[in-house]
C-alpha cells in the first residue's frame, strides 16, 4: 500500500513539476479539490479529447456532435431526478472532524480484501509455473474462496443498504471496524445524504433572479436536444449525439487528485435506438469502448468490467469499465442502457412531444436509449498514472520517463541544435517551422543535449530531433526514440513522414 502511495505521490509532483496539472489559485493556497491544467496538461487533455470525438463522431455515420449550454432551465434537473435524488452518502468522524463518502468506505475495504485474493494467485502462479491452473485455483483455495465471498457479501449489503436503509449502511461500517483512514478513529456520526449539485442565480436582482444549477452532467443537454437534432439533420434511429462539456459537483469529499473535482469534464455518447433493441447495442458499446481504451496501449491487464447488480432508476443494464489506478481499480467509464426514462421525464415536464416517428414501423415512439460516459480528467490520470516510469539503464543511471502514447503526447518532437553557434540554431528553427504545420514541436537549446534528453523524457515528447555540424554537409539529422532511446541518422526531408507514422491518430484507432 505504501508503494502506491509513493507512485500517487510521484504522480501528483511530476504534474506539477513539468508544467501540466496546478492547483487552481495556489498564490491564495488553492481551492480545494479545484484544478487548473498547464501548458503540457492543456494540450495533453486536448488530444485525448480529440481521439475520443474522433473515433465516436467522425468514424461513426450515424453519430453527430453538440455543445449545450451549461445553464440550463431549472425543470430540466426536476424531470432528471437531480433535484429529489442527487445525493452521496456522508458520514463525519466525531473525533476527526473529517467527512467521508460512506459507500467509498465500505467499498475500499471490500478493494483490499480482492487485493489479499490477488496476492494468493500470483504466489500460487510463480510457484506452480506453466502448469497453474488460475481458475480452478480461485474456486478451490480456501482463503481465495473466502476473501472473495467476504468482498462480495460486503458489496451486496452495501447496495442494500444504500437503496433502503442508510443505517444499514452505517451498521455496516462498524461491524467490519472501519476506521478514519488518517485518525483510526472509530467514532462515527449516522449516515447522511447530501445533494451534490451547485446553486446559481440568473438575473438581475435578488428579488426577481431565477435559481439555477451549474449541470452536474452533460447528458441532460442531449436529452432534450432530441427532436432538434433528429429534425434538423434528418437523423434515422439507431442515431447518436455525442458532446464534451464542463460539469459540476459539489463533492465534499473530493479526493485523489483530478479523479474526483469539483469541476471536471465529461465525454458522453447517448445512442438513441427502437424500444426492444437496446440490449444488443449495449452490449455492442460495451465491446466498442473497450477497444478504443485498449488501443492506446496502457495494458489489457489496467482494465476489467464491473457489471452492476443494483441498477438506477433510469437504467436495466449499467457496467463500468474499471481502470488500475495507482490507488486500485476504480470507474473510468460507464455504458448504461437508459431505457426511455429521460425523454419521457422531460415530455411529461415540457408537455413537449419527444418522439421519434420509424418509417419502417410507421409508428411513433419515444426512443431508447444506450449511453457512454467518460470523464476526461479521469482519462487524464490513467494515461499519465500509466506512462510515468522510472527506469535503471544499463550504465547504472536511471532517468524518469512519460511514455505517453505517441498520439496523445503534447509535444511531438523536440528539436535540439547540438551547440549555440555555427549556424544549427538557425537550421534547427527552419525544421521547426516545416514541421509546426503538421506538429506540435518545440525548441531546446539549454544545457547539454543528453540533459536535454532526459529532460524531454520527462514531458513525454516522443522524438528529439539533433542538428550538429554533419547536417550542415548532408542535410541529415539524427532522431532518437523516447521509448528505447535508439538514435538513428535519417534525412530532413524524412522527418515528417517519421513522425506522422508513429502519431498519426488513423494509425492508432485502426488497433480498434
Amino acid at each position: 500500500m505504501a508503494k502506491q502511495e509513493d507512485i500517487f505521490k510521484n504522480v501528483v509532483s511530476h504534474a506539477k513539476e513539468y508544467g501540466f496539472i496546478f492547483p487552481s489559485s495556489e498564490v491564495y493556497d488553492g481551492l480545494s479539490a479545484v484544478y487548473d491544467y498547464a501548458q503540457n496538461g492543456v494540450e495533453l487533455k486536448k488530444n485525448i479529447r480529440e481521439y475520443w470525438w474522433k473515433s465516436m463522431v467522425q468514424m461513426n455515420d450515424n453519430i453527430v456532435g453538440l455543445d449545450a449550454a451549461i445553464l440550463m432551465h431549472p425543470t430540466t434537473w426536476k424531470a432528471s431526478g437531480h433535484v429529489d435524488a442527487f445525493n452521496d452518502p456522508l458520514i463525519d468522524n466525531k473525533d476527526s472532524k473529517k467527512r467521508y463518502r460512506a459507500d467509498v468506505l465500505v467499498e475500499d475495504y471490500a478493494e483490499k480484501l480482492n487485493v489479499k485474493a490477488k496476492k494468493e494467485i500470483e504466489k500460487a502462479r510463480t510457484r506452480f509455473g506453466d502448469a497453474f491452473n488460475e481458475q480452478e485455483f480461485i474456486t478451490t483455495n480456501p482463503r481465495v474462496v473466502e476473501y472473495l465471498a467476504k468482498e462480495r457479501e460486503i458489496l451486496e449489503r452495501l447496495a442494500k443498504g444504500m437503496s433502503e436503509d442508510l443505517a444499514d449502511v452505517k451498521a455496516l461500517i462498524e461491524e467490519l471496524e472501519i476506521a478514519d483512514p488518517e485518525t483510526g478513529s472509530r467514532n462515527w456520526t449516522d449516515v447522511k445524504q447530501f445533494n451534490l449539485m451547485f446553486g446559481t442565480k440568473l438575473g438581475a436582482s435578488a428579488d426577481s433572479a431565477m435559481d439555477l444549477y451549474l449541470r452536474p452532467e452533460t447528458a441532460q443537454g442531449i436529452f432534450v436536444n432530441f427532436v432538434n437534432v433528429q429534425k434538423s439533420g434528418r437523423m434515422k434511429v439507431p442515431f447518436g449525439i455525442a458532446q464534451t462539456g464542463k460539469a459540476f459537483r459539489n463533492e465534499i469529499v473530493a479526493r485523489q487528485f483530478i479523479f474526483r473535482m469539483r469541476e471536471f469534464e465529461q465525454m458522453e455518447m447517448q445512442f438513441f435506438v427502437r424500444p426492444g433493441d437496446e440490449m444488443q447495442h449495449y452490449e455492442h458499446w460495451k465491446e466498442a469502448r473497450l477497444k478504443w481504451h485498449l488501443s492506446l496501449g496502457l495494458g489489457q491487464e489496467n482494465y476489467r468490467f464491473h457489471d452492476h447488480e443494483k441498477l438506477a432508476h433510469y437504467a436495466n443494464a449499467a457496467a463500468d469499465i474499471e481502470f488500475n489506478f495507482p490507488f486500485g481499480f476504480k470507474e473510468l467509464e460507464g455504458i448504461h442502457s437508459r431505457t426511455d426514462f429521460d425523454l419521457k421525464a422531460h415530455e411529461q415536464h415540457s408537455g413537449r412531444k419527444l418522439q421519434y416517428f420509424d418509417a419502417e414501423l410507421n409508428k411513433n415512439y419515444v426512443p431508447y436509449v444506450v449511453e457512454t460516459s467518460l470523464g476526461l480528467d479521469r482519462m487524464f490520470l490513467a494515461v499519465f498514472a500509466t506512462s510515468l516510469k522510472e527506469e535503471v539503464l544499463e550504465d547504472g543511471s536511471s532517468r524518469t520517463v512519460l511514455k505517453l502514447p505517441a498520439v496523445l503526447a503534447p509535444t511531438k518532437a523536440a528539436v535540439l541544435p547540438l551547440v549555440k553557434k555555427d549556424g544549427l540554431p538557425d537550421i534547427a528553427h527552419q525544421i521547426i517551422e516545416e514541421l509546426k504545420w503538421d506538429f506540435n514541436v518545440t525548441y531546446d537549446e539549454k544545457d547539454a543535449v543528453g540533459r536535454r534528453y532526459r529532460r524531454q523524457d520527462a514531458l513525454g515528447t516522443p522524438f528529439c530531433i539533433t542538428v550538429d555540424h554533419q547536417t550542415i554537409e548532408d542535410q541529415t539529422v539524427t532522431i532518437r526514440h523516447r521509448d528505447t532511446m535508439k538514435q538513428d541518422r535519417v534525412a530532413i526531408a524524412d522527418l515528417k513522414s517519421i513522425i506522422e507514422n508513429e502519431v498519426s491518430m488513423k494509425n492508432w484507432l485502426m488497433k480498434m
